[in-house]
């Protein structure tokens, strides 16, 4: 080894003795005696880049195979796996790395180093690791200049892309943040990105969360974090959560990068992008998102874009377990949910439903079981639902689930009084209160107003377009029109944000049915809920005249004018209509188009494109077509989102086709149907619910709001009480418990705060913290 190797070395500490001292700039980087960990595939650029990164920082850089491994050896490294072949090699390199010891350095890893554990485990320990997530034809290419025609592990027979892929599994283990680096992408650009991921990692603090009635004082003064407002669901003050800083926004280049990926390797990237990893690491991310996609999805694709008619393309939402577009969202956010649960008090998951929410949240709730961090002993469900509004088949998908703390309760109004009804709850100090201190428990939500909720949604209009790239549709940086059955607008602003993060749609086209809310606010600036009487449909998940997302809608347009936003929604429910300004109605106009359906444009739509195809829609997806055939030009492709499958709603098919002798049983009727449909093929979970499930009873309540306050405390006594009594010596026990607990939850419930108990909850875990 030369001078500077050696001079390198002894700054860097690798000498035990040394281990202590810590190698810093005045510059900007990782205080303490951090080091940056550069991780990734041979032909990387691990080693040019940390040079740069070392340099930018003014610290010391190390390159594990000339410093570590080679000054072991006593020999080149390729002698070295030439001498003792792969297996050996990789035991070996793990070994001497166990003895490292550096601090404040830059250290670029070997490509081979993730595959040891315990040295991985001993190298994570000093600093951040940054996996160089590079695209696969530029490190073969590279690897091609180096005259490398092998590398570790790849054994005859394996092809360098494949042990490439296999290898992509032990970086995503060990990475603390992923650089996604474009095709050919300079080592000066991959240096400028790892700068950008060390500082995201160091500034948790900076990635907080604003209520968006929150004026410019209150929200300099929020610190509420991903992992907070999943819990709390609705802002104290009545709004909903929204990221103070906007979202990321990625390049072209990175987005190339996801055309070729599978649905869960794209949702883990761009939610990596979106959940800062002190709230949530990127490992416990990755296992959430490859359960939440994995085989509960009857499409291997996910959510599949298939070809229509003409320049129109529809991508199926409905392959989840509940055949509705909620289980994109409603699979991955309960385990957000658990993952961030504070230790102490109960939790009950309210949840107002105009359908495929209340299936949607049982199920994946339901599917926690005691996994993943989730203690079910702790957690409810309870649904409200308007008896009258919902299709008897999505009715027996939400009244058949009854395990657990779950239950779901028909109300004899419709959804906006539902929905009404829980916010009231949420805003209501006095009844939070009291639920705390009696019964230890705090209340959350799964609807859309739950960011947690909200946000797996923008991954699968991100996931459209590059399906469209893939298959030669278009080019990335193309324009597309994404058309979405419009409710509660929920699904509408996640594509908004969608096309924020980068996504080249054009516009978001809203379909209403006849309950043409969204389409006339749009349309003329004005919400007026005055004299309109919600009419029930052949496509009740969209029978809403209280959209709650529109509060982010207006909230993004106005440039995050909290003021403006309490303004008019606060208000709303007194005055029943507000109306935006000229300039605001221009803005929004720019964003999003609607339109409206009558029931016969509905049916008409179902009729003729089964007509033309055979293809058979459900009544949600037939609205967006008739209203994408107004309202759109052609002169690019259109996305229509098929939220439900056909199956969920058989009578308004049967109606459509014009089919005489319905079978009653709604298992027969999907049968019928499906002989009838070239496509999409049968959902066999929805089958199977139908087949299984029989007419019984379910709870029915009036329209009454202190009606549904008692359901609710009936719900939490039935769930805790009992459950707390039964586990450990009867009602006294459990009383002493809520009197020990009461404390800690009746504080949170009054003041909405998580920091001791977040802060308890991720020592528990063994999180890495932000590097202070």
């Amino acid at each position: 080894m030369g001078l500077l190797d050696a001079l390198r070395a002894a700054r860097c500490c690798l000498n035990p003795l040394s281990a202590r001292r810590s190698w810093l700039s005045t510059k900007a980087s990782p205080p303490g005696d951090q080091n940056i960990l550069l991780m990734g595939a041979p032909g990387a650029g691990k080693t040019t880049v940390g040079r740069i990164v070392a340099h930018r920082l003014g610290l010391p850089v190390v390159d594990v195979d000339d410093d570590v491994l080679e000054t072991t050896w006593k020999m080149p490294v390729a002698s070295k796996l030439a001498a003792v072949g792969g297996e050996r090699f990789v035991e070996e390199e793990g070994r001497a790395l166990c003895n490292f010891s550096a601090s404040g350095c830059v250290v670029s890893l070997t490509g081979s180093n993730p595959l040891h554990a315990a040295a991985m485990r001993r190298l994570k320990e000093s600093g951040l690791v940054v996996y160089l997530d590079v695209d696969s034809e530029d490190v073969m290419r590279r690897l091609a200049g180096m005259k490398v025609n092998r590398i570790v592990g790849q054994e005859a027979g394996v092809s360098m892309r494949d042990i490439l892929r296999y290898r992509k599994q032990f970086y995503e283990k060990w990475l603390d943040v992923r650089v996604l680096c474009g095709a050919g992408a300079t080592a000066e650009k991959v240096a400028e990105k790892v700068l950008k991921a060390v500082a995201r990692y160091r500034d948790h603090a900076a990635e907080t969360f604003v209520s968006t009635r929150s004026d410019a004082a209150a929200a300099s003064e929020g610190r509420k974090r991903f992992s907070d407002v999943a819990i709390e669901g609705l802002a104290a003050d009545g709004g909903l959560y929204v990221p103070k800083r906007g979202f990321p926004n990625m390049d072209a280049g990175e987005w190339r990068r996801l055309v070729d990926m599978s649905y869960p390797e794209r949702a883990l990237v761009l939610l990596e992008q979106c959940i800062h990893p002190s709230d949530v690491s990127a490992p416990e991310l990755r296992k959430m998102t490859f359960e939440a996609y994995g085989s509960n999805f009857s499409s291997e694709a996910v959510a599949p874009v298939k070809h229509l008619v003409g320049n129109q393309y529809v991508q199926e939402l409905f392959h989840g377990p509940t055949a509705s577009f909620k289980d994109l969202a409603l699979q991955l956010m309960p385990r957000l949910f658990a993952h961030c649960l504070p230790p102490m008090c109960n939790y009950l998951v309210l949840v107002a439903t105009s359908g495929d929410t209340g299936s949607a949240v049982l199920s994946g709730f339901g599917g926690l079981g005691g996994g993943g961090g989730a203690d079910p002993h702790r957690t409810g469900v309870l649904v409200f639902f308007p008896e009258e509004g919902v299709s008897e088949t999505q009715k027996l998908q939400m009244t058949s689930r009854t395990e657990g703390n779950a239950r779901a309760v028909g109300v004899l109004s419709d959804f906006d009084f539902c929905q009404r009804s829980i916010k009231r709850m949420f805003g209501e100090s006095g009844l939070t209160g009291h639920l705390a201190v009696e019964y230890a428990t705090v209340l959350s939500t799964a609807n859309s107003i739950n960011w947690a909720r909200l946000l797996p949604q923008v991954v699968f209009h991100s996931s459209a377009y590059l399906d469209l790239c893939r298959d030669g549709v278009i080019k990335f940086g193309d324009p597309v029109d994404v058309c979405i059955p419009t409710g509660n607008f929920g699904n509408a602003m996640s594509a908004v944000y969608a096309k924020q993060m980068g996504v080249p749609i054009r516009k978001v086209i809203c379909a209403s049915n006849h309950n043409r809310v969204v389409a006339d606010f749009v349309a003329t600036g004005e919400y007026d809920l005055r004299g309109r009487p919600l009419v029930p449909s052949y496509s009740p998940a969209i029978d809403i005249l209280t959209s709650s997302n529109l509060e982010r809608f207006v909230h993004h347009v106005s440039g995050g004018d909290g003021a403006l936003v309490k303004e008019l929604f606060a208000g709303l429910d007194g005055r029943r209509r507000f109306r935006l300004g000229g300039a605001l109605l221009g803005r929004m106009q720019r964003e999003v188009a609607a339109g409206w359906c009558s029931e016969g444009d509905c049916l008409a739509a179902i009729r003729d494109v089964h007509a033309q195809t055979g293809y058979l829609m459900d009544p949600h997806t037939a609205a967006a077509k008739a209203v994408c055939d107004a309202v759109q030009d052609g002169s690019c492709p259109a996305v229509l989102c098929a939220t439900a499958h056909y199956g969920k709603f058989a009578p308004a098919a049967f109606q459509a086709l014009r089919l005489r002798d319905v079978p009653e049983d709604p298992a027969e009727q999907l049968r019928r149907l499906g002989s009838t449909a070239s496509a999409p093929e049968m959902h066999g979970g929805l089958m199977g619910c139908l087949e299984e499930t029989g007419r019984g009873p379910h709870a029915v309540r009036q329209a009454d709001y202190g009606v549904l306050v008692e359901e609710v405390e009936s719900m939490i006594r039935d769930s805790f009480l009992k459950e707390h009594a039964s586990r450990g010596g009867g009602p006294r026990r459990a009383d002493a418990l809520l009197r020990r607990s009461s404390p800690a939850c009746l504080r949170f419930a009054s003041l909405g705060a998580f920091g001791l108990m977040k802060q308890a909850a991720r020592q528990r875990r063994g999180q890495k913290g932000a590097l202070t």
